[in-house]
């Protein structure tokens, strides 16, 4: 098996880093939300959900994808509407499992959206961000510039 460029492993780096942060932002604000603050599930989880989507964008604008330099809302929106297939990807994993399969233990449930659907949602929202929202696999292998991969650029 080969390895990846150089390029590609600080990409999939970057983008890692910037999900491990959305998603912590994510969960805190979630957990904050549902405790302290005393809000219902779903207004709780739209709110921690476009929190961590808003944290994600801005470590991949201006981090692992910074090269490209997006302008706009519209690279906004498209990273908005690709995290939502995702999260469509992991609910459907869930919903095949327990309702189609008819796996509804908690561990199965767990196994099938956090699991499975996170790593198919993954794929997905690396693939869509790459491509959609910061330009075309063949700008991201290579920044403008003649290649400099630095971090500190």
């Amino acid at each position: 098996m080969t390895r990846p460029p150089v390029g590609r492993r600080r990409e999939l780096l970057g983008f890692a880093g910037a999900g491990l942060l959305a998603y912590a932002t994510d969960l805190a604000l979630f957990t904050w939300l549902r405790g302290p603050a005393g809000l219902d599930p779903l207004t709780a989880k739209a709110l921690s959900f476009v929190a961590g989507c808003t944290v994600a964008y801005a470590g991949n604008a201006f981090g692992t994808y910074r090269h490209t330099r997006p302008r706009g809302l519209r690279p906004y929106a498209v990273f908005f509407l690709v995290n939502i297939a995702g999260a469509l990807v992991q609910l459907l994993c869930l919903a095949v499992s327990h309702y189609g399969l008819g796996f509804t233990s908690q561990r199965a449930d767990t196994i099938s959206g956090a699991g499975v659907g996170m790593v198919l949602a993954t794929v997905l929202r690396f693939w869509g961000t790459r491509t959609w929202v910061f330009g075309t696999p063949e700008s991201v292998a290579e920044p403008a510039g003649g290649g400099d991969r630095s971090w500190t650029g």
